[in-house]
């Protein structure tokens, strides 16, 4: 069992070679333009959960992990070559759905800003409409 610190150090540097494998390396269309955002390793070292998205959204998820997981024996080589571990952790890859989430907040965000804006363009009117009668 490793310390939870040197687990985390793994986890960026699987996630650093891993991308740089995936950009320089891959001739699979289905796991282009694929971001790495996260890599969690347990602290046995058994698996290595990585995140990844695209910019496309989640319409790709299904194709990108069919071919993140065909290709998970030759990237947990390559990973190997690359990252000293006497034992290397098998590579468990998942959705990051962080993108898609934080789109719908920021629209939300939005609406209620420019709901905001109507109000204070309704009471704007209301208070010169008010004015011009008294005046």
């Amino acid at each position: 069992m490793v310390p939870k610190t040197r687990a985390v150090r793994i986890g960026e540097r699987i996630r650093e070679e891993l991308s740089e494998i995936l950009l320089m390396q891959s001739q699979d269309p289905r796991v282009s333009g694929v971001t790495i955002t996260d890599v969690n390793v347990d602290r046995e070292l058994a698996f290595a959960d990585v995140f990844v998205c695209t910019i496309e959204g989640i319409q790709r998820s299904q194709e990108v992990l069919e071919g993140l997981n065909h290709a998970q024996g030759y990237l947990r080589h390559e990973l190997a070559k690359r990252v000293d571990l006497r034992v290397f952790p098998r590579l468990r890859f998942h959705w990051d759905p962080t993108f898609e989430k934080a789109e719908v907040i920021e629209r939300l965000i939005s609406s209620l800003h420019d709901d905001e804006k109507a109000k204070a363009r309704g009471n704007r009117k209301t208070n010169e409409r008010d004015t011009s009668k008294s005046g």
